[in-house]
């Protein structure tokens, strides 16, 4: 089992394209652990605004009277693809892992396989 720590280096050094990764808590908006990031990506403020989408997507599914699970929410900008996964695993509920990946390097089917690999070893 591998805590926040381990979890967001193994994301930022095995994912190809990786650029920055956050454990968010969706009730909250705050990042728990964030690695990677910089001047142009504020990963503290992304878990804050990507809290937003998880909320409207939730909110939306009991509208719709969805019964299911999201498993990811993909975002395409110009220059890199944002992940959002939400934690099932145990003590998840509640959590996602947000993943930002340079859309040049990255190859999105691996990233998404990787990330769900980190998910199951991440112990929250």
């Amino acid at each position: 089992m591998a805590n926040t720590e381990t979890a967001l280096k193994e994301a930022m050094a095995v994912i190809e394209g990786a650029v920055g990764v956050a454990l968010v808590d969706y009730t909250s908006g705050m990042a728990l652990g964030t690695l990677g990031g910089g001047k142009h990506l504020d990963l503290n403020v992304a878990a804050a605004g990507n809290t937003d989408v998880v909320r409207a997507k939730l909110r939306a599914m009991e509208m719709l009277g969805l019964q299911d699970e999201i498993e990811d929410i993909l975002i395409t900008l110009g220059g890199q693809y944002h992940l959002i996964r939400l934690l099932k695993a145990r003590g998840g509920n509640g959590l996602f892992l947000y993943l930002a990946l340079d859309n040049q390097r990255a190859n999105l089917a691996m990233a998404r396989h990787q990330l769900r690999k980190i998910e199951a070893e991440l112990e929250v």
